[in-house]
């Protein structure tokens, strides 16, 4: 099981990865290197497949930001997703991070770069302008638990919570109550199959809408450390008390809940199954928005979903209003010639950016609202106040896992729910990943 990035000792060795790409913890904080604001130009590197943050910056430099850009010029690139991490270990190894990019991919690789102080703490800037405030606190909470609690070292462009999904039609159909307790989400998935209804679609192929569920339930069991317990050495997931986790959601898997064969199903034809109307249910995050509000692709309407939390497990040491979360794609800020242009940037970023993501894009971001627009969409406005109301956030079941855990995890998923692979099994093969 991977070391918690939240606690790690430094391990960066003057290299890192196969491609032994140097970070610049064999030296200082970084290096003003041809991304620093030094060259006179604000400088964003974001993935090629990303466009929103790059156009929200710009439409932010011609508005909200117009004094911080004519003092510093805005200045976008890209770079590939798929090799996107590679590009910031071979930055940071030459000291030249750009001023502003999106974190890295891996939690754990975020945090070598905060470890090597290449990636500034952000809290005291914001205290300092007053905006303190600018940043949620479920999503504050989110990027502390990802990446550390001494600071604040990313900022969150979206703030996606994460639960289940629902056809209120064919609850209502069938007489399904909205469940509250996971004994009363099995007896109402137990319901919708004898009724003739998959009760969820799920993407098997690649198995995280299934692990997601083991994540879940083991916060609401155990609490909302129990993970971190486990990235700490402090537990084992073949543990029996995290094993029974594993239990529930094949349990599920045997009453069919997911389908016959949930390994063959992909996100794509699971989001058709719910929007069509042949699957009751999905979990899935509010990145799904953009699906849910196209009416090309949402035949159930958009009315007629509703958001519902995950259960509370009876008896369990953690809460229903722990929110699934994660942060989606955040940024970060180098180290490196932060004071002046740059930390004014960052400052109306986060004062604006919110605001100006929901209006233009419809992007629920984890920064405070000034004010919600009139015709946002009910189940955007539904997560935007899920998100503003949040006091606590978990991580999914992976966020702490090496690379390699993670894939076993996933790819072992659906023959967990389809009972090829037992319970304790499952959670052994994730464990000896590590």
């Amino acid at each position: 099981m991977s070391v918690s990035p939240r606690r790690t000792t430094t391990r960066l060795l003057c290299g890192l990865g196969a491609a032994g790409l140097l970070l610049s913890a064999c030296g200082s904080g970084g290096g003003g290197g041809s991304g620093s604001g030094s060259d006179g130009s604000f400088d964003y590197l974001g993935q090629t497949e990303n466009t929103t943050i790059a156009a929200t910056f710009k439409s932010l430099s011609t508005g909200a930001c117009k004094t911080q850009n004519d003092a510093l010029p805005l200045k976008t690139s890209s770079s590939p997703g798929g090799q996107f991490d590679q590009k910031l270990q071979l930055l940071s190894g030459q000291g030249a991070l750009s001023d502003v990019s999106m974190g890295a991919g891996t939690p754990a690789l975020m945090q070598q770069f905060i470890e090597a102080k290449q990636v500034q703490d952000l809290e005291p800037a914001l205290q300092e302008a007053g905006a303190a405030e600018a940043v949620l606190p479920a999503a504050k909470a989110t990027l502390k638990a990802l990446y550390g609690d001494q600071g604040l070292y990313a900022l969150p462009t979206e703030f996606n919570i994460e639960g289940f999904w629902y056809n209120e039609e064919i609850f209502t159909e069938n007489d399904v109550e909205i469940p509250a307790t996971w004994d009363e989400f099995v007896a109402a998935a137990e319901k919708l199959q004898a009724a003739g209804v998959q009760p969820i679609a799920a993407d098997g192929k690649t198995g995280w809408q299934i692990t997601r569920l083991i994540g879940n339930y083991i916060a609401r069991d155990l609490g909302p450390d129990a993970l971190q317990k486990v990235a700490d050495g402090q537990a084992k997931l073949s543990d029996p008390e995290y094993v029974k986790a594993a239990e529930a959601v094949a349990a599920l898997g045997k009453l069919d809940a997911f389908g016959k064969s949930p390994g063959s199903i992909d996100y794509n034809v699971a989001m058709n199954a719910f929007l069509t109307g042949k699957a009751a249910m999905m979990y899935n995050g509010s990145w799904a928005l953009g699906n849910y509000n196209d009416e090309t692709q949402n035949k159930i309407g958009v009315d007629n979903i509703g958001y519902l939390p995950f259960p509370a497990v009876t008896g369990g040491a953690g809460s229903i209003e722990d929110v699934p979360a994660n942060v989606g794609v955040p940024i970060m800020f180098s180290s490196s010639d932060f004071e002046g242009g740059v930390k004014d940037w960052a400052t109306c970023i986060a004062q604006n950016y919110g605001d100006q993501a929901l209006a233009a894009e419809g992007v629920v971001s984890g920064f405070t609202i000034k004010q919600t627009p009139a015709d946002l969409p009910p189940l955007t406005k539904v997560v935007q106040e899920t998100s503003a109301e949040a006091s606590n956030t978990i991580l999914w079941f992976e966020a702490l896992f090496s690379s390699k855990a993670t894939t076993v995890s996933q790819q072992n998923a659906a023959p967990l729910a389809t009972g090829q692979l037992s319970p304790a099994d499952f959670m052994t093969k994730v464990q000896n990943a590590g």
